[in-house]
């Protein structure tokens, strides 16, 4: 079997532009988490967001990309350029078809759609932009990225909500282990804006604290939604021996293992098939359970979820058997860029050689029995459970893992 391996990784998050800031602030443990600053959030019932700061498109994008793409769009271009930076990949020594784009999902370009909504309403469809017609969807990041970066391979799309972050990854490596020679993939995901803060609110989800130290605390006894965000990561993948030929010289991990499980409808008395995914995925990575160094987990911040999630983590590593983490508390849900977030912290997590900490969580329910981590904890991981779900009952589990015979 093929074994494809993460060569390149590019990340915009409310902790950071680029892997060296995100890393740095998220073992200081500094929350981006505030009141929002992309509109006024006076009049809805939910107030906190983390938002990404110090992003100016024309420091990275030429002028004629700007009409035509949402801020989502910008950034995920800018996150695929410094994947495929880091990757040192020439896209141009490829053949034709030799790298393609997988991104994931859950908004689209909100902002974009709900500018040009509001041009329709108060001005006549004639100001409404031409990119109307495609800045909105959901497959525009990868159809930008594919154009920009002159990648003609096998693209897709996955809309799976949070757990579309580890769901596109896997397709891509579906396609790495097919022949494709490389592939872009991860989610960069987000709608600061007041029509998608709509939507998310609709979802009766969304914690209505104003305190950001106390609005995002999953696994808590306090817990009473969580609070959303933008931004992500996208990676470069590859086929371990291709990556050698052309001499790779940045190696972050191997994506080792994932299954996806999807619940059964909340009303039919059957259980969550969360805790099946894990232990698919721990299968198709061929690694016991205590060969998991640590958990980042889900952690969505609603009691009866989080229960759910603690009863799998239970079930399959034992009351307090693997150091669990959610250092998404210090980001906010990011949609599907959470999950893809949370699969470069776990790579960095394996470089470094540290667990991010879970911030503002200061009384765990006592029944999960999870080894929450509260504070940076040194490691010496070597492989690494993710664990995504999205909302409607998608669930997904990825395992990376250290190559022994990484640079």
């Amino acid at each position: 079997m093929t074994v494809a391996v993460v060569t390149g990784m590019g990340v915009v998050a409310p902790t950071g532009l680029g892997t060296r800031q995100h890393w740095a602030r998220t073992m200081r443990g500094e929350a981006a988490i505030g009141r929002i600053t992309a509109f006024d959030p006076q009049r809805y019932s939910s107030t906190l967001a983390g938002e990404i700061s110090g992003f100016v498109p024309t420091d990275h994008l030429t002028k004629r990309l700007l009409p035509q793409t949402d801020r989502m769009t910008q950034l995920s271009l800018v996150a695929a350029d410094w994947a495929l930076r880091d990757a040192a990949v020439e896209v141009a020594s490829l053949p034709e078809f030799g790298m393609g784009v997988v991104t994931a999902g859950s908004a689209g370009g909100f902002e974009f759609g709900h500018r040009e909504l509001d041009k329709l309403w108060r001005k006549g469809p004639e100001h409404v932009s031409a990119y109307q017609s495609f800045a909105w969807f959901y497959a525009v990041n990868t159809g930008q990225i594919s154009i920009r970066e002159g990648l003609r391979g096998p693209s897709g799309v996955l809309v799976t909500e949070q757990a579309g972050g580890l769901d596109a990854i896997a397709q891509a490596r579906r396609r790495v282990r097919d022949g494709t020679a490389a592939m872009v993939c991860g989610a960069v995901d987000g709608s600061p804006c007041p029509w998608g803060w709509v939507a998310h609110l609709a979802g009766g989800r969304i914690s209505t604290s104003e305190d950001p130290l106390r609005a995002y605390l999953p696994f808590d006894v306090d817990a009473a939604g969580y609070v959303p965000g933008d931004g992500g990561a996208l990676f470069v993948l590859e086929a371990e021996e291709a990556a050698r030929d052309r001499g790779a010289t940045s190696w972050h991990g191997e994506i080792a293992g994932y299954a996806a499980t999807f619940d059964p409808p909340p009303d039919s008395d059957r259980p969550s098939t969360l805790r099946r995914a894990i232990e698919l995925a721990l299968a198709d990575a061929n690694i016991a359970a205590d060969e998991i160094d640590v958990v980042f987990a889900d952690g969505s911040g609603l009691p009866d979820l989080d229960r759910v999630e603690a009863d799998a983590l239970r079930a399959v590593f034992g009351p307090y058997g693997v150091p669990v983490t959610v250092p998404k508390t210090m980001t906010g849900r990011l949609g599907a860029g959470g999950a893809a977030l949370d699969l470069a912290t776990a790579l960095l997590t394996m470089r470094h050689g540290e667990i991010p900490p879970t911030v503002n969580v200061s009384r765990p329910v006592p029944e999960y029995e999870l080894d929450l981590v509260t504070e940076p904890r040194p490691t010496v991981a070597s492989a690494v459970l993710v664990v995504a779900r999205g909302y409607g009952g998608f669930n997904a589990a990825m395992v990376v893992t250290r190559r022994k015979s990484a640079g």
